[in-house]
């Protein structure tokens, strides 16, 4: 009993002094910045020394309030006063901007779509949007000339 006993204050020692190094070493590997080299920061001291050195690179913190938003996924999707006044440009549609598609609209669509070609179903995708955006800044740009 008293061997056992001895071998467990034995085995406890080596396990507290083991636990102790391990404390230690992980405070020998402190982060290491430029102000601890001594070096005045942004400027890197080149020695024989610094070579064995392993890199540590801060991350990157940007402020919430700077981040932009991603732009939507997919193709544009215009709005129902872009596609009315697009049509109304195109000759199609002689009803009041109001960005309701209505049955006025529809019909426009769906004449625009024949004219041009194009899959006749009244909705405005990515197809028809691409011959019918072109009429978008016909206005814009007949009015600042």
């Amino acid at each position: 009993m008293k061997r056992f006993l001895s071998f467990m204050l034995v085995a406890l020692m080596f396990a507290t002094l083991s636990g102790c190094a391990k404390k230690q070493e992980a405070e020998d590997l402190q982060q290491i910045t430029l102000e601890s080299l001594g070096a005045p920061s942004g400027t890197v001291q080149s020695t024989p020394q610094d070579i064995n050195l392993p890199a540590v690179a801060a991350p990157a913190v940007v402020p919430a309030k700077e981040l932009m938003p991603l732009p939507p996924q997919g193709p544009y999707k215009p709005t129902d006063v872009e596609i009315q006044t697009a049509l109304k440009n195109a000759g199609f549609y002689s009803g009041n901007i109001d960005g309701k598609i209505g049955p006025k609209s529809k019909k426009a669509i769906e004449d625009f779509q024949s004219a041009n070609g194009l899959k006749v179903d009244g909705k405005v995708g990515a197809k028809t949007w691409e011959v019918l955006g072109r009429y978008l800044s016909v206005a814009l740009n007949s009015d600042k000339r």
